[in-house]
């Protein structure tokens, strides 16, 4: 029987409060959930500590499947999982312990048929972990649906923009073939598959030809039309996804043996002309991590429509762009600069006469106040919206491979060059390349860049041939571009040539007005995604959000309110609940330099602390010497003991 509350364990804090060293577990698990990009990188990095925590011999987080179970992440030596006590904790929807085992369910926070498992040294230790297992499950649960969101939400973007570049190869490119193999290319990349191939449906002969079969030598592939998967769904009409550990006989080996190669998991989807008739399938092949969802499938599907509507009249583009601006006002929906400090409503309004230039536009802002927004802001406010939106991470680029990653290369141009790739300059082809901490290029990669900005043309790596180019160039970084000028790390020619606009984001602390009207507007986003109600702020609690420093800025405070949506239990949220889950990392201010004195820095400290105090109260000093705990007119007494400069004392 179903134990509910056994699953309705929300955070003790006060027994947490109680207990610093769980307390600091816990917020250990909470900060790696706002870090992780995804659920392997959350795993592996919280399953290690929470094992030397429960003293257990191994620890994984395990997931079901058709009867099966198989480990996400595991810590430890590798162990057979419990299956038969895995299905009775899922069963009865409790914690249970046997036999030296103590497996806890997620299924409340993960909305799957998952748990955490831990091995002890014996039954004994298993029934004493079992208490502390219970309390960390929820943190775990949250933290992996924290993470796997962040994940879809990325690869929701990625595929609309990926969609956009398609369909702009597809205004340029008349011939229905190179358009196949550019979608094929993209499926591959999007759902992270080994293989991709557009079967065409010969009724007369009873035969499916894939052109292109990527991956294939010749690049065609034959199958009976009443074989295999892609049999299956062209005599059915409706998407099948196979794996081939539960479901062997539903793959064709012949055509593994045919082409030396071994099929694990298969994705295939139908191809509809423009009345709905059948006339081919899409295929995917091998999942490079795990098996197909059914994300992956909706994506498939949606470029299986694209792939038909190239293939069922070359002439006929209206539908397809159509559908690219549709792609385009979805992706700009999802880009908004909220706040209304001044700052903002002045860089909102730069933006948009901006926007709709070519204008080399630098973009200066601290990490976490929104660079790569403000970028696509920029471009989806110009006549480049339907065009490509490329970010490239420069500090990410090892400096060999610089060139190569912005301007391609041409097949065997270097050792690891296996065939002709593009760069991302040439993927921005009339849409906008945003070039994120620019200040970390190389001085060579500089030189490079600078080239192809003033002459519009670049030379792939190992090619002769000069290639224009029309995209835009947007730059960001968070560092002092014009020092590193003076100090000889930057180019001075190419700092004024991508400086032609300036666009600086104020930090948060800067705009304590905009802290409340992020929070909410963040709140109430996640509550409606975690599908509960949206909990109230107490005054006290948005007291201590607007006096919050908030070094990381617009991440840091986004991150908070997803936490709190996944993990506060109650309806309200107090300002106690703020002092328990902000970051232990960034929930004090900065520190003073090591080489000053303990009074200077004392000074220091009291001068930043005071003029924080009155930006917040927008310069009100009775309102300022209140939050400081002090009299109107020792506050006024402290600014002239720290030489500060002081307001007109007939202000209120």
């Amino acid at each position: 029987m179903k134990n509910s509350a056994s699953m309705d364990s929300p955070l003790d804090l006060d027994r947490l409060r109680q207990d610093p060293a769980r307390g600091a577990v816990v917020a250990e698990l909470l900060w790696e959930a706002t870090r992780a990009s995804d659920e392997t990188m959350y795993l592996n990095a919280v399953l290690p500590p929470l094992l030397g925590t429960l003293k257990g011999t191994s620890i994984a987080v395990a997931a079901g499947a058709a009867g099966r179970w198989a480990a996400l992440a595991e810590a430890g030596p590798h162990r057979a999982l419990p299956a038969d006590l895995l299905a009775e904790a899922l069963d009865q929807e409790t914690p249970l312990a046997k036999d030296g085992w103590a497996v806890a369910p997620l299924l409340a926070w993960t909305g799957a048929a998952e748990a955490l498992v831990l091995h002890t040294s014996g039954p004994e230790a298993s029934r004493q972990a079992l208490g502390l297992l219970r309390e960390f499950a929820p943190v775990v649960g949250a933290g992996l649906a924290s993470a796997r969101h962040r994940h879809r939400g990325e690869q929701d973007l990625r595929r609309l923009e990926t969609i956009l570049s398609i369909s702009q190869q597809w205004n340029q490119t008349r011939e229905v073939q190179p358009l196949l193999v550019q979608i094929a290319q993209a499926a591959t990349r999007l759902v992270e598959a080994d293989r991709a191939s557009i079967f065409l449906w010969d009724r007369r002969a009873h035969l499916l030809v894939a052109r292109p079969a990527l991956g294939v030598q010749g690049g065609e592939l034959r199958v009976p039309d009443d074989r295999g998967v892609v049999g299956q769904v062209i005599q059915t009409g409706r998407p099948c996804r196979v794996d081939a550990a539960t479901e062997p006989d539903k793959i064709d080996r012949n055509v593994d043996l045919q082409l030396g190669y071994r099929t694990r998991t298969l994705l295939a989807v139908p191809l509809r002309g423009k009345a709905g008739e059948l006339f081919g399938v899409f295929e995917l092949v091998n999942k490079r991590s795990g098996i197909f969802s059914a994300a992956d499938e909706a994506v498939l599907v949606d470029l299986a429509g694209h792939a038909a509507v190239a293939l069922e009249n070359a002439r006929d583009r209206e539908q397809l762009l159509s559908a690219t601006r549709q792609i385009a006002d979805q992706a700009a929906e999802q880009v908004r600069l909220l706040g209304e400090a001044p700052k903002m409503d002045a860089l909102r309004s730069m933006i948009r006469r901006v926007a709709d230039t070519d204008l080399a536009v630098l973009i200066l802002g601290e990490n976490g106040t929104g660079k790569e927004l403000v970028a696509q802001s920029l471009h989806y406010l110009s006549h480049r919206r339907d065009k490509p939106f490329v970010p490239v991470n420069c500090a990410a680029i090892p400096d060999p491979l610089a060139e190569s990653e912005l301007f391609g290369h041409e097949k065997g141009a270097f050792t690891d060059a296996h065939e002709t790739r593009q760069g991302k300059f040439e993927l921005a082809a009339a849409g906008t390349l945003f070039l994120d901490e620019v200040g970390d290029l190389s001085l060579a990669g500089q030189s490079k860049l600078l080239r192809v900005l003033e002459e519009k043309i670049l030379v792939r790596v190992g090619g002769s041939a000069p290639i224009a180019t029309d995209a835009r160039v947007v730059a960001a970084t968070n560092q002092n571009l014009a020092e590193m000028v003076r100090q000889k790390r930057f180019r001075e020619d190419l700092y004024f040539r991508l400086n032609v606009v300036t666009l600086e984001i104020p930090p948060l602390r800067d705009r304590p007005t905009d802290v409340l009207l992020l929070a909410e507007h963040f709140l109430g986003d996640f509550s409606r995604r975690a599908r509960r109600k949206v909990p109230e702020i107490t005054a006290a609690a948005k007291d201590r959000l607007q006096r919050h420093p908030w070094p990381g800025n617009v991440r840091e405070l986004r991150n908070l309110m997803e936490r709190l949506a996944y993990l506060a239990t109650g309806d309200v949220i107090d300002a106690d609940d703020l002092a328990f889950i902000l970051s232990p990392r960034s929930g004090g201010p900065a520190s003073a330099p090591v080489d000053q004195n303990l009074s200077d820095a004392t000074a220091l400290f009291q001068v930043d602390y005071i003029r924080r105090a009155i930006e917040q109260s927008a310069g009100n000093m009775s309102q300022a010497a209140s939050r400081l705990g002090l009299h109107r007119s020792n506050l006024y007494r402290k600014m002239r003991q720290l030489q500060m400069t002081l307001p007109d004392e007939s202000a209120p």
